[in-house]
């Protein structure tokens, strides 16, 4: 029996403020399996968690409770100078948050992969000109059949964001408010009433 690519196991991350009466300011809540390679979109509004997301499965963010399992290893029992061959997080930034290292690397496990199994795309800039947007969609099917699981994270501001998405994802995930809703249908993902106020005037475009 083949392990998952990805388990998202009872995932749970708190922010909070205050040292003493402490109050959770945010909360993100993830469940989910990804049995095999793949191109996951998702998005939703600004500050929902989806970073954080990201951060959480490449391991350069704690949980507060919960796990991630990539390739059947979790994440966060992995050296911190291997993570990224199982799990890597682009951002369009180039901030990548720095490892919180509760342990020495001598005491953690070796990742099982030279290569990324998993490419986490954070709102990358798709430039319209010069045939870029076709290059980029066949790097991501390229990934794909080499077996490896691709998630890309849009935040839509024109129509074509949300045709890349229909064109080349094959599962979506949403997140609004610290909460994920999984869906494998576009069409069905961009009626839900919650996707349509996201959207606002895209919804027609969709």
């Amino acid at each position: 029996m083949s392990v998952p690519f990805l388990q998202v196991e009872k995932l749970r991350k708190e922010y909070t403020r205050g040292l003493i009466n402490k109050q959770v300011t945010f909360s993100l809540e993830a469940d989910f399996t990804i049995e095999e390679p793949a191109i996951v979109g998702m998005m939703g509004p600004n500050g929902s968690g989806k970073t954080t997301l990201f951060e959480l499965i490449t391991g350069s963010n704690l949980p507060s409770s919960g796990k991630v399992k990539v390739m059947g290893q979790n994440i966060h029992d992995v050296r911190y100078d291997e993570r990224d061959r199982l799990a890597i997080h682009y951002h369009q930034s180039y901030q990548v948050r720095s490892f919180r290292r509760t342990r020495p690397n001598f005491m953690m496990q070796a990742a099982g992969s030279d290569y990324p199994m998993l490419h986490l795309f954070d709102e990358p800039q798709f430039n319209t000109q010069d045939g870029y947007i076709g290059f980029m969609l066949d790097f991501f099917r390229k990934l794909r059949d080499e077996g490896r699981l691709v998630f890309v994270c849009v935040h839509p501001n024109e129509p074509f964001h949300l045709e890349i998405m229909r064109e080349v994802c094959e599962r979506y995930i949403f997140v609004r408010d610290g909460a994920l809703t999984l869906e494998n249908d576009f069409d069905r993902l961009v009626q839900m009433d919650a996707v349509r106020a996201y959207l606002g005037r895209l919804v027609d475009a969709a």
